[in-house]
């Protein structure tokens, strides 16, 4: 989502406070830490966090898709897709890496939100502490739990503007989605905190979830050149490549697997997690960035010898899975 900040240099804040547990906690009024007791998976193997489903079992992130079929244009999606990289997790131990985020109780103050693109944003106010963490480097992003009402807010280009007059925060664009609902949920061509208009949160790879062996959803992923259209559960596009022309270049919304006959045997701890999830439920193209980059949580505590080992894996052992039709006519 670089481009659409049309070049405006927005102050960004640090997570000021990194937890040696799990998550990164805003330290403000009421700001809670994004895990611990406030994490786990639930008996039908939902992500749970602050006593939320982070979407129902029947969510596209949430979804099963080891026997779901190859799409008939995998091979020609996958040689547009730098075949020839391997992944590389966006996320480790250092505090500068990886996307915050953090949950708050019922009764956190909301605080006004203004936007660079407000016909596409759910307008403020939002229940961000003056401190919430906010991504480091250009994307910005800031995200936020409420555990009253289990809706996730998220914003893009996010900065504090300070207490009043100033009043609150300002970003590019900003969403809230209903954790208790099947995504998608917002109007189709529009954006969110991210490029393809999907929650950011559910797609983060977790330290709570990767240190008990098995993760139950899809990771975000994202790929340097897409085409000019989407496949739901993404609603939005951000590309100059049309699907006319480029019909097999990635859409926003693709979803790719790690192939079943890939020996994963030789990997340990987290990384053995992260890489079963991804024959189990596969990643979901969500921003435009460098190929073959998967995201996961701001946390001091992820083993950067462990992660390096998905380091290893080349995008030609994954495949394309077929899931929805391919959505035109937006971008």
């Amino acid at each position: 989502m670089m481009n659409e900040v049309f070049g405006r240099r927005l102050s960004f804040a640090l997570c000021l406070l990194i937890l040696a547990s799990t998550g990164c906690s805003g330290g403000g009024s009421g700001a809670a830490l994004g895990s611990g007791q406030f994490g786990g998976v639930g008996p039908d193997h939902v992500p749970v966090i602050g006593g939320c489903k982070v979407f129902p079992r029947m969510d596209p992130w949430n979804t099963n898709i080891s026997q779901y079929p190859v799409d008939p244009h995998s091979a020609q999606y996958l040689s547009n897709m730098n075949p020839s990289a391997h992944l590389h997790p966006d996320f480790g131990s250092n505090p500068t890496y990886g996307i915050p985020w953090i949950t708050v109780p019922a009764n956190q103050p909301f605080l006004p939100v203004t936007f660079d693109d407000p016909q596409e944003s759910n307008p403020g106010p939002y229940p961000f502490p003056p401190n919430v963490p906010i991504e480091s480097g250009s994307d910005r992003h800031a995200i936020v739990i409420d555990t009253g009402t289990c809706e996730l807010y998220e914003t893009f280009a996010t900065t504090y503007l300070g207490p009043p007059p100033s009043n609150g925060f300002h970003a590019f664009s900003g969403a809230t989605f209903s954790l208790g609902k099947v995504n998608p949920q917002r109007t189709d061509g529009w954006t969110s905190a991210d490029a393809a208009g999907l929650a950011i949160l559910p797609g983060l790879v977790k330290k709570f979830e990767a240190d008990t062996g098995t993760i139950t959803h899809a990771f975000r992923f994202t790929m340097s050149r897409t085409q000019a259209a989407f496949i739901h559960p993404a609603q939005h596009c951000t590309s100059g490549y049309p699907h006319g022309q480029f019909p097999y270049y990635p859409p926003m919304g693709l979803r790719v697997r790690l192939k079943s006959s890939y020996d994963i045997s030789a990997f340990t701890g987290d990384a053995r997690a992260i890489a079963q999830a991804m024959k189990t439920y596969g990643m979901i193209l969500a921003d435009n960035g460098s190929d073959w980059y998967f995201t996961g949580e701001t946390n001091t505590s992820w083993d950067d010898n462990n992660l390096n080992q998905l380091k290893a894996l080349p995008a030609n052992a994954f495949e394309v899975v077929q899931t929805s039709a391919v959505v035109t006519g937006f971008c």
